[in-house]
């Protein structure tokens, strides 16, 4: 009997010192995970990495800028039905849990059992929260635990509201969506508080597989999953059987948006990119949660990229295309409505449009005639020998003989005339009656950035200029003689805060000319076009002014060409300077991309600005007349 009660008292200790060891271990464990897990402070502030959304000027979609698109959306700006579906499909009895539904976790344990494979999870939307953003992605089952006691720790916090607020903004939802506003827009065009119930059922049946179940990758799987979770809607009394019958009868319609920078724009958010860095800290722009207002015009970035890059195949069948670039601006504020500085940007990001520093040829004598009539050297009717000249050459001993493209001398010319037919000889001697002086007051008023001393070559456009600095130089025609400064960025908000300004760019321009010289150039500029060089932008059957551009051995062209709206110019050549080919012009190439540009716009048909002189002008002109012929 002794031997026996001995007996059970070994084993009572035995298991007795079983369960401390095993509390011990426990113990340990816990204080294990108290020491080594994340804090859950950070969800208590919660500021999520966002995109910066970019938008043209009109408020259309442009893309994103930023590591993750994320848009974030507060929990009261996004719909019941929306949230209703990813509790559904999620977590149905999120409002009843304290984080951890061990009913959720038996279900999902048998039904995986049965299938054979994992077809459930039995996380809660809790869980999964503490594992987006404080685990590691791992599958283990210390893990696990670690997520359960967190999902604990975080109800005891945070309220159910500020949960889901978390959990409907950060979740991975596929094509590069993060959060349901990112996620809307990528699918259906939409924002959240837009979507219908079957709409938002597709987005809320992405989560298990964002790759697998995206309508942009398997519209069938989509749409069975999409099924799915309207039926789940309907089984927790989210919606009534009437509806869902309704609902699952709908077809799936998408309507995707391309809301990475698309590569027909990336030139234009290139130099945005620059810009931005200049207007605010590199951290703000990483923080995301920007609204970027672009002067851009989308719809024409985009017709108008297609239009030159059709053209251009049509110009060149066969071969080796050569590089493109295009400015297009506003007349009113010097917005940029359209850039490209290439023909493909996802070939070769260098911004020719920008960067790319060419000789403009003859695109630059209209510069030449305003000054010459700005100056008093001549006069609006004034006629110009067109004939053979000799000067001394830039090199000691050597001569100079500049002449006309075609071979050909039309001698006495006049000034509209000249300039419609490109006559080196007459820009040449025009550059030379206005002397060193004027040509270098030329150059500092119009600001370019051309090196020291400047010679009379200047007159056949042998200093180089950016497509841009070129084409921001015409505006000085459409605007009776003020030049505009090119704007990229319109304006900036802080989505963060409620949509509030925090940047407004300015229009500027600086008068230049006298609207009556550039009242007068604007006649002698259609002229280009009615009878010059420039006859082909006849097609876009508008009031406008050009000028061609063609250096030597055919090396660039150039269209230069201006309506009452904007300012546009085009560029043409290859990258290494080599030829285009004997013959090939900017009236036979520069201009026909120009009008397919300018074709991606709706215009009106608006007569070029004309100076008129102010009434008292008037009048005091009237009455010298009639004094004088007393």
């Amino acid at each position: 009997m002794n031997s026996t009660n001995s007996t059970l008292k070994i084993i009572g200790l035995l298991i007795l010192s079983f369960f401390i060891f095993l509390g011990v271990l426990v113990l340990v464990f816990f204080l294990y995970l108290k020491v080594s897990l994340p804090s859950i402070a950070k969800l208590k502030n919660y500021q999520p990495k966002q995109t910066n959304l970019i938008v043209d000027y009109q408020d259309r979609v442009v893309g994103y800028l930023g590591e993750e698109r994320r848009i974030y959306v507060p929990i009261n700006k996004i719909p019941p039905h929306v949230i209703k579906a990813f509790l559904a499909a999620e977590d149905a009895n999120f409002y009843k849990h304290r984080g951890i539904d061990f009913f959720s976790l038996m279900r999902a344990f048998v039904k995986n059992i049965i299938s054979g494979k994992i077809v459930q999870g039995g996380s809660t939307i809790t869980q999964q929260v503490a594992k987006s953003l404080l685990l590691s992605p791992e599958r283990t089952l210390s893990r696990k635990i670690k997520e359960m006691f967190l999902a604990w720790q975080i109800e005891k916090h945070l309220t159910k509201d500020e949960i889901l607020n978390i959990y409907l903004n950060h979740i991975y939802l596929g094509e590069g969506a993060y959060g349901v506003e990112a996620a809307s827009l990528t699918y259906f065009g939409k924002h959240v508080w837009e979507l219908s119930i079957p709409e938002a059922a597709v987005i809320a049946g992405l989560p298990p597989s964002p790759v697998r179940y995206s309508p942009l990758n398997n519209l069938t799987l989509a749409l069975e999953r999409r099924n799915y979770v309207l039926r789940r809607m309907a089984e927790v009394g989210f919606i009534t059987e009437d509806q869902l019958n309704l609902y699952l009868k709908e077809p799936l319609l998408l309507n995707p948006k391309n809301v990475n920078i698309p590569a027909y724009a990336g030139y234009f958010i290139d130099v945005v990119k620059a810009e931005l860095e200049s207007i605010l800290p590199k951290e703000r722009l990483e923080q995301g949660g920007l609204r970027i207002k672009l002067t851009m015009n989308v719809d024409w970035q985009r017709v108008g990229y297609l239009n030159l890059i059709n053209k251009l195949k049509q110009l060149y069948p066969k071969g080796n295309p050569p590089e493109i670039s295009a400015v297009c601006l506003d007349n009113r504020d010097g917005g940029v409505r359209f850039l490209t500085g290439g023909k493909d940007y996802l070939n070769s990001t260098y911004n020719r449009a920008v960067l790319g520093k060419r000789q403009p040829g003859s695109a630059f004598k209209p510069f030449i005639w305003a000054q010459a009539l700005e100056t008093g050297v001549v006069s609006r009717d004034a006629v110009i020998p067109d004939e053979p000249i000799t000067l001394p050459g830039a090199n000691a001993g050597e001569d100079w003989s500049p002449g006309n493209y075609d071979g050909k001398y039309l001698g006495p010319v006049s000034l509209k005339q000249a300039l419609a037919q490109s006559r080196n000889t007459v820009s040449v001697r025009l550059a030379l009656m206005l002397g060193t002086d004027r040509l270098v007051d030329l150059v500092r008023k119009m600001e370019f950035k051309f090196p020291m001393p400047i010679n009379l070559s200047i007159a056949l456009g042998t200093y180089e200029l950016t497509p841009l600095e070129l084409t921001t130089a015409y505006t000085i025609f459409p605007t009776l003689g003020n030049k505009l400064k090119p704007r990229f960025i319109e304006a900036i908000y802080d989505q963060i805060y409620g949509g509030k300004l925090i940047y407004q760019s300015q229009q500027e321009s600086k008068p230049v000319f006298s609207p009556q010289t550039m009242s007068i150039m604007n006649d002698f500029l259609q002229e280009v076009v009615r009878s010059g060089t420039g006859r082909c932008a006849l097609a876009l059957g508008l009031p406008v002014g050009a000028k061609t551009g063609t250096t030597q051995e055919y090396r660039d062209a150039w269209f230069m060409g201006f309506t009452a709206d904007y300012t546009c110019g085009v560029w043409v050549g290859y990258d290494k300077g080599t030829t285009l080919g004997k013959g090939e012009t900017g009236g036979k190439i520069a201009c026909p991309l120009w009008v397919s540009l300018m074709q991606g716009i709706k215009h009106e048909a608006k007569p070029l600005p004309v100076y008129i002189p102010p009434a008292d002008v008037l009048s005091n002109s009237t009455s010298e007349d009639t004094s004088g012929a007393n």
